[in-house]
C-alpha cells in the first residue's frame, strides 16, 4: 500500500457503493478474460462509470488489480466460512464446491488460483496479496474441519490444517483438470477421494 492510498479521504456510502461496483465489474471481466485483455476502458464501460469515476478510485490498473484480488479472496472466504459453519458444514462444502464446478464446467478456473499463473511470476505485491488470500481460504476450511475433528469424525492421525491446505490443493489443480477436460468429473473424483480416505462415515 502507498501513501497516496493512505491519505485518501474516507468514501462516502455512495462513492463506496461505486468504487464496489468497479471492482465487481473488473473481477468479472479479468475472470472471464484474463488481466492482459482488460483494460481500464474496458472496466469503466461495464460498470457503467465516467472516465473521472474511474480513474478517481483507480488511477492505474496495478491499484485495481489489487483490489480485485482482495475482492476474489474475501469472497471466497466468505462462501466457504458460511457453508463450513452451518449443519453439516465439510458435506455442504463439498456440495457446493462440486456444484460451482459442473455448472461452470470449471470454465476460468478458479476465481483466485486463475490470476496466480497471470500475476504471480511478475507481480511481487500481486503475488503476496494472492497468497495470503489462500492463506485465508485455508485457515477457513481448516476452521470446519476442527468441528470433524472434535467429534471424533476425521482419522485419528490428520491435522485439520494439513488436511484443510490438502483440500485446497485438490481443488486447484482438479479444477485446472477440469478446465483442461472440458467437464468436472476430474475435480469431482478427486475431492470425493480425499475426503473419503480423511473422513470417518
Amino acid at each position: 500500500m502507498n501513501d497516496e492510498t493512505i491519505d485518501r479521504p474516507r468514501l462516502t456510502p455512495k462513492g463506496a457503493r461505486t468504487r464496489a461496483r468497479i471492482v465487481e465489474a473488473a473481477a468479472a471481466l479479468i475472470h472471464a478474460r484474463g488481466v492482459a485483455n482488460t483494460t481500464l476502458e474496458d472496466v469503466k464501460v461495464a460498470a457503467e462509470v465516467s472516465g473521472s469515476q474511474m480513474y478517481h478510485y483507480f488511477p492505474d490498473k496495478n491499484e485495481l488489480l489489487q483490489a480485485v484480488i482482495a475482492y476474489q479472496a474475501d469472497s471466497i472466504v466468505s462462501r466457504n466460512r458460511r457453508v463450513l459453519s452451518g449443519a453439516h458444514g465439510v458435506e455442504a462444502w463439498r456440495n457446493m464446491v462440486i456444484s460451482a464446478a459442473r455448472r461452470t464446467k470449471a470454465k476460468g478456473g478458479c476465481q483466485l488460483g486463475s490470476l496466480v499463473g497471470q500475476l504471480a511470476e511478475t507481480d511481487p505485491e500481486a503475488r503476496a496479496l494472492i497468497a495470503a488470500g489462500f492463506d485465508q481460504w485455508s485457515a477457513t476450511i481448516a476452521e470446519g474441519l476442527r468441528s470433524l475433528h472434535a467429534h471424533g469424525e476425521l482419522q485419528s492421525d490428520i491435522d485439520p490444517d494439513d488436511l484443510a491446505i490438502t483440500l485446497l490443493a485438490t481443488l486447484e489443480g482438479g479444477l485446472l483438470l477440469a478446465q483442461v477436460l472440458g467437464n468436472s468429473r476430474p475435480f469431482e473424483t478427486a475431492i470425493d477421494t480425499l475426503l473419503a480416505l480423511a473422513i470417518h462415515t
